[in-house]
């Protein structure tokens, strides 16, 4: 790969930015159409939706995004019960299960990066909604900094599918006209956030506070805070 400017940077999200947030289970379901929509909550239900989750998190691991509403669908069904407006249920749901807060410091270099004028965009795998995503940005003071947000909860692909990576670089290319090589992948995962952008196209840097991880490339710059991307920029073009 030739040696080219980075014009867009695609930063990951949990583990990067944030400290990832509480995944929902059963017991939040039931919590969820108790207290906070004031609806009975069929006998079983906990068990059902761990059920549905447990074949969500199966097909995670092959790349595939497994929307909310799928999952309450299918612990519905489990139970031979017709299903109720999930819409409001999801909705109720990720109202009660808090975001990953964004790092102060993460959040500065944001804001440092957008003052440099590339094109930001954030890519994450993510269950959660893109309008719940931009409240957690705005809340700390990033709201209008990213150009895009590509979430997995939206393509209903997750990395390291090839086409996650597409989408993150169609994002960038409708910002910037920028090739892959001329984006810059930062996450906390060597699989998603390094290997699979590279073998897109893509260069990457690991955020990592531990020692180099086993599989890593040679040439994969390592920082140890998101904190730090700014300063690397400016020494690797």
């Amino acid at each position: 790969m030739g040696e080219r400017a980075v014009a867009a940077v695609a930063l990951d999200f949990g583990g990067t930015l944030a400290e990832p947030g509480p995944s929902p289970s059963g017991r939040d379901v039931v919590a969820v159409l108790e207290h906070r929509l004031g609806r009975p909550s069929p006998a079983g239900l906990e068990e059902a939706v761990e059920e549905a989750r447990a074949e969500a998190k199966a097909a995670y691991r092959r790349g595939v995004q497994t929307p909310w509403e799928v999952i309450l669908t299918a612990a519905w069904r489990r139970l031979g019960l017709e299903t109720p407006d999930l819409a409001a249920v999801v909705a109720a749901l990720w109202r009660a299960v808090p975001d990953g807060a964004v790092d102060p410091r993460a959040a500065r270099a944001v804001q440092a990066l957008r003052g440099t004028g590339r094109t930001l965009v954030l890519a994450c795998n993510t269950q959660r909604p893109v309008a719940h995503r931009q409240r957690t940005l705005a809340a700390a003071g990033l709201a209008g900094c990213f150009d895009s947000l590509v979430l997995s909860s939206d393509f209903a692909v997750a990395k390291p599918d090839p086409r996650f990576y597409a989408a993150v670089a169609d994002a960038a290319r409708g910002e910037a006209e920028c090739p892959p090589e001329m984006i810059l992948f930062v996450g906390d995962t060597v699989g998603l956030d390094v290997l699979g952008p590279r073998a897109f196209g893509m260069r990457a840097a690991l955020v990592c506070s531990g020692p180099r991880p086993h599989g890593l490339p040679g040439d994969t710059p390592v920082i140890t805070h998101v904190g730090e991307l700014p300063d690397l920029l400016e020494r690797w073009p």
